[in-house]
């Protein structure tokens, strides 16, 4: 991955200053503040990353416009793991600013993985992973809240189960230890981290049926999740959902993946309000996602905030 298709990822996600480069003032997220769904249009973008069945890790930038337009189209990242689902992918840089890399966890057969991989602008990007759990046959979703405060709470791992339990797991050394779990999520399909605050975390899930939901789930041990419908059906079809923010109380931008068609579509939310959440749908996206999943590739410092 060059170095500079690296820094408009980061300026997407509001890590580099909007008028760094005349690309990355494309993607500046300043305009969409105002919390509509349209509001996001020209003005923040996405980067998507996934897996092919090839084992190589294949991303795409996509700019937010009605239809949506390709920043860069899709390029090989890295040659990578038959992931069969993998969460998002956090950008990181050492002190001097001199190696990048990403970082992230991933399912593989019944084992957890973390990755790492390491980003040049030379030579092609090289991907390495440690096995962190076990016992994960089960489970057919992931999804990581990124709060890196230290000391202010813990960076949640959720895993969706097929049992119809929904697991939450702290950090525990070098893996994790149980949270806590929540029952009734049996009809679920896919979810995704949607926002990640000090006392909350609120996840986007879908169901089997089609349905679209949000799951605000307290922080605090004993704390029962609000479950709050979005949309009563049109989401069946997507086995992959990919969140960007554009700003802090901006819209949220979802690139909808249907695993069958490899085809993605991108929507933008205002502010999440149950039934009454606006949507735009801005249409197909002009790309082949023939990954097995797909998930964000983002600034490991961006917060998911104000749901």
């Amino acid at each position: 991955m060059k170095l500079q298709r690296l820094a408009l990822v980061l300026a997407g996600v509001g890590l580099l200053a909007s008028t760094a480069t005349t690309t990355a003032s494309a993607t500046s997220t300043a305009s969409a503040a105002r919390g509509s769904a349209a509001a996001a249009t020209e003005n923040c973008g996405s980067s998507v990353v996934w897996p092919t069945k090839a084992n190589v890790v294949d991303t795409v930038d996509i700019g937010a416009h009605k239809p949506p337009r390709l920043v860069y189209p899709p390029y090989v990242y890295s040659k990578f793991f038959a992931t069969r689902f993998m969460d998002r992918w956090y950008l990181a840089w050492n002190a001097a600013g001199t190696q990048y890399y990403a970082f992230g966890l991933f399912l593989l057969g019944s084992n957890l993985y973390r990755q790492t991989t390491v980003l040049s602008g030379r030579s092609p990007a090289q991907s390495t992973a440690v096995r962190v759990g076990t016992g994960w046959a089960s489970f057919t979703s992931i999804a990581t809240s990124n709060y890196p405060l230290k000391g202010s709470r813990p960076a949640y791992l959720y895993g969706l189960n097929s049992n119809g339990n929904l697991y939450r797991y702290a950090p525990n050394g070098t893996g994790y230890k149980s949270a806590g779990s929540f029952a009734g999520f049996k009809g679920f399909k896919t979810m995704t981290m949607i926002s990640e605050e000090m006392t909350y975390d609120t996840l986007l899930m879908t169901t089997k049926a089609g349905a679209l939901y949000t799951i605000h789930i307290p922080t605090t041990t004993k704390a029962k999740p609000v479950v709050r419908l979005i949309r009563k059906s049109g989401w069946a079809a997507y086995e992959s959902l990919v969140v960007n923010k554009c700003g802090v109380n901006g819209a949220t931008i979802i690139t909808a993946v249907d695993h069958d068609t490899d085809t993605g579509y991108q929507y933008g939310f205002s502010k999440f309000n149950g039934t009454a959440t606006a949507t735009m749908s801005y249409g197909k996206i002009p790309a082949t996602f023939n990954g097995t999943n797909h998930a964000a590739l983002t600034g490991f410092q961006f917060l998911l905030l104000a749901e």
